[in-house]
Parts: structure tokens; sequence; C-alpha cells
């Protein structure tokens, strides 16, 4: 029985809903660098902030530690794979641990109990009847762990995505009935348009479809160190679908004692680069369906971050390594650059000059000092405590709607769009200061008033903003909320909060440079 389709625009607003969110999984064969920490970053930013939205939230990531290139690796270091994936995880870990992710569980596809929920999904798909035994014969990319149809070859029997010379393979394996879903997938996409985010993503996936799909290799019959098929244990299971699976076998262990499969899946949003589409737009929902399970809400597929005219990668180096950044900066800086300075799911250039500019104007001068400002004068005019006002109308609105707009935007993962309409509001409340004048007003005992209804107003504005940028600087905004005396994560309007809070002047939160 096929699985049920998404709905074509699925919300959260409002709703006793699950929020699912993935990162891709992590090769293990070498040192994580900016473009994991980019995609890992993501997946938090949505995280957070529908945890202030009060959404029941499961974060995962983790690190895929089977197939060709992780026994290459291990044997030319002369150590086992177990040995190199142990070493690779840890790495991993750190790195999300240092950019300040809030994964809820880590997996690795060595798990015991992913392993064993792998084969019995795979089982499954062979009961269905889309398993079958043949030779496969073809180009093979040991670094992608792909085989090549001819749309991917490049010049001289090329990987287009790595630029090595592809494999000649021949074996006797079990394939996956792919070509039976060539029909279900357009569908799918055709009936669900909002399903693949950004749209031209979409069009890329069906185009891939539209060309004809092959059956695909299952296993793996020269290789050991994978997953054994359960009905013939002298084959592996292909790396691909032995990763994939992960999204859905870590609910079945995350918690010990506890399935929460029926609690979060189908995942609401896979966050994956661009070079991984054909696996998680063709391959997965196919082999899901195969399995009779209900395929994912959506998949969001982000660009490449660009340093010259290359991605940056492990193999082709030109990497720039986030852990000095974040030595230097502070991870929040890192977040806020790098969907700041790049439209997330379009490729974008960065560089250390782009990375301190923005650190310089933006960060330190147009938050920072707002906020070290607005509580200083508190301080200084009313003792620190946040007068009891009404809230300035010149202020209302621009400030109205402005969390509806940003909720909007993150049920489209649209991170960076977000970003720039709560960034509108920090540049008004920044000439608000220069508007109104405080330090003026505090002069004369007749314009008390006004002092109070705009010290109040820049507070309450600098509230509402900071619980925005919650999910991008956590650690910064973090420090602002105990500054304003505020304890509360939930999102809440321009005006919500009375005034008569005690407040504390705070060191800057981004120094200059």
């Amino acid at each position: 029985m096929r699985s049920r389709q998404p709905s074509p625009e699925p919300t959260y607003a409002g709703q006793d809903l699950s929020f699912y969110v993935t990162t891709p999984i992590f090769y293990g064969n070498g040192d994580p660098h900016l473009g994991h920490a980019y995609s890992t970053m993501a997946a938090d930013i949505l995280a957070r902030h529908m945890r202030q939205r009060g959404e029941d939230v499961f974060f995962l990531t983790g690190t895929d530690e089977h197939g060709e290139p992780i026994a290459q690796a291990a044997e030319k270091q002369g150590v086992s794979p177990q040995e190199l994936v142990d070493k690779s995880a840890a790495s991993f870990r750190d790195m999300v641990v240092r950019v300040d992710a809030t994964n809820d569980f880590f997996i690795r596809t060595t798990d015991q109990g992913h392993i064993e929920r792998v084969q019995a999904v795979v089982n499954k798909v062979k009961e269905n009847g889309y398993v079958y035994e043949g030779t496969y014969e073809g180009w093979y990319c040991p670094r992608c762990a792909d085989f090549k149809n001819e749309n991917e070859i490049g010049p001289g029997d090329t990987c287009l995505i790595h630029e090595i010379p592809l494999d000649r393979e021949q074996e006797n394996n079990w394939f996956f009935k792919l070509s039976a879903f060539q029909e279900d997938l357009e569908r799918m996409y055709e009936e669900n348009p909002g399903m693949i985010r950004p749209d031209f993503r979409r069009n890329e996936a069906l185009a891939f479809i539209r060309q004809g799909l092959n059956d695909v290799s299952l296993s793996r019959s020269q290789l050991s160190w994978g997953v054994p098929l359960a009905w013939d244990p002298e084959q592996v299971m292909y790396v691909w679908f032995d990763a994939l699976l992960n999204y859905y076998t870590a609910l079945g262990y995350a918690n010990e004692g506890e399935d929460l499969t029926d609690r979060y899946w189908p995942a609401s949003w896979h966050i994956i680069a661009k070079d991984i589409l054909k696996f998680h737009t063709v391959y997965w929902p196919a082999f899901l369906m195969a399995a009779g399970i209900e395929v994912p809400q959506r998949i969001f597929i982000h660009g490449y971050l660009l340093m010259g005219d290359k991605k940056m990668s492990k193999s082709l180096g030109n990497v720039l390594d986030p852990f000095e950044v974040i030595e230097k900066f502070g991870a929040d800086a890192l977040r806020f650059y790098c969907f700041r300075e790049v439209s997330f799911g379009q490729d974008g250039s960065i560089s250390t000059e782009g990375f301190e500019g923005r650190y310089e104007s933006e960060l330190a001068n147009d938050f920072g000092n707002l906020a070290s400002r607005s509580l200083a004068m508190i301080s200084r005019y009313r003792d620190g405590i946040q007068p009891q006002a009404e809230p300035d109308p010149l202020l209302a609105a621009d400030f109205d709607g402005i969390t509806d707009r940003v909720r909007a935007l993150f049920d489209e993962a649209q991170i960076g769009q977000a970003l720039e309409e709560i960034w509108v509001l920090v540049r008004r409340l920044n000439r608000y200061v220069e508007e109104s004048q405080p330090w003026v007003l505090a002069k004369d005992e007749a314009d008390a008033e006004r002092l109070d209804q705009v010290l109040y107003s820049l507070a309450e504005g600098l509230r509402v903003l900071t619980l925005l940028l919650h999910p991008y600087l956590p650690n910064s905004t973090d420090i602002l909320l105990a500054a304003l005396g505020q304890a509360d994560l939930e999102l809440a309007a321009y005006g919500s909060r009375p005034g008569g809070t005690q407040t504390e002047k705070i060191k800057p939160l981004f120094p200059k440079l």
C-alpha cells in the first residue's frame, strides 16, 4: 500500500503539532567545515523559533559512517573503519556544540538501533515486491558513493561534483525498483508544489524524474563495511539507502524505551545542500513509498557558501574554519553572518572582509550599541526601572504585524528573509532614538511623561527584537533578555508587556574590533 501524500501547505502556527527538523548526516571520512556548520545552524534556527511558538520540537543531526569512502580512508590511515568513524563522530559532535545547536539526538549509522531498523525497513521493501537480483555495470564515483547516469558524467568520464575520474564497475547486486515510482513522484511534486523549497530546486527534481528513472543498486557485493542485508549477509546495503533511513530510524531509539515515530514522523523539514538533491527528492520518497511509510512534509535545499568560485569542501580545499571564527568572535556572530550575507537557498560568496564588515556595522553598531545605549538611558534617567507608559504610536505602526510576518517566513524556512524583516526594525529603533532624543527630554521636568513613553517604547521594542533574534543570536539575546528583566522566550507583540521591570546595564554584546 502506498503512503499518503503530504499536504500542500503544512502550517504550524496556533496548532498542537509536532515539528521535526533534520540536517543531512555528515560523512565520517573528514573534518567538519563551514558547510557542515551552515546546515546545522539553519536547522537549529528553525528549531529554536518553533520552540518559541510552543511547538513540540525534535531536532536531529549526526554522522553517516558506512560505505566505500570510509573503508578507503581508514585503509590509508592504517586504522579500522570503526576507529576512523569514532574519531570523526567526536569531531562532528564538537562542531554541533560549538555552533550552539540544540539537537535532541545525534545519530550514528553504526548505532545498533539504526542498523536493526534499517534491516527491518529494507525487508519490508523486499516483501512489497520492489527488490530483485541483477547485475550492475556503469560509472561510479567513490567520493559521492554514487552510480552515475549519462547526464551526471563530465568530460573524460569524470564526476561533475568532485572532478575526478569515475570507476567502471560491474557487480551482481540486489536492485531497488526505482522506475516503478516515476509516475508517483511526478504526481507528488505536481500536487504539492510547496514540498521542495526553493521552487527552482523542485523543478530540478522534476526534470531528473521526467528524463526517466532507472532501477538502482540496493546493495554492494564487493564491500564489507556497511549494513548486511538480512536475506543475503554476503552483501551490504548501498550506503545512500542506509544513510537516508536515519531520519526515520532515529525516532525509534533516540529515547531509550520510547518510540517517537508516531509523535514526530513525517519530518517537517529536511535541510540539505544541493549536491544531495537527487538522493533526497527522488530515491528517498520512492523508498519510503515502497516501504509503506509516509513521505516527509518538506525539503529545503540550500546552496553553497563560496570563496572565490569554488564550493567549500574537504575534497576541493578552500575551507574556512568555523572554529577559528567562533574562537575570535563567538558563535552568535558566525550564525548571524551566514544567514545575513547569503540568501538561504542560493549560492553565496563569503569572505573575511564581509564578515568583519557585518560584525562591525550591524552587530556591534546597529544592535549591540542600541541595546547598551537604551539600557544605559533607562539606568541614568529612571534608576534602571522601565517606566510604565503607553507605547509610542510612532513605533506601534512599524512593529504592527512583525511577529506574524516572521512566523510566515519561518513556515517557508526563509531564514534570511526573516532576518531582514527583523533588521528593518533594528534600524527603525535606532532612528527612533535619534528622533525622540531622550537626553534632551531628560533636561526638562515638563517632558517627564514623554520621556517615560520614549524609554518604555525603547525597552519594549528592544524586547520584541531580542525575542525575534533569539534563534540567530541565542547567547547574546539571553544576556539581553536578562538585562531587560524578561525570562519568557515566547514571542509577544510590541506593547503587550507592562513597564515597571527592573533592568540592568550591560557590557557591549559585540565588542568592536
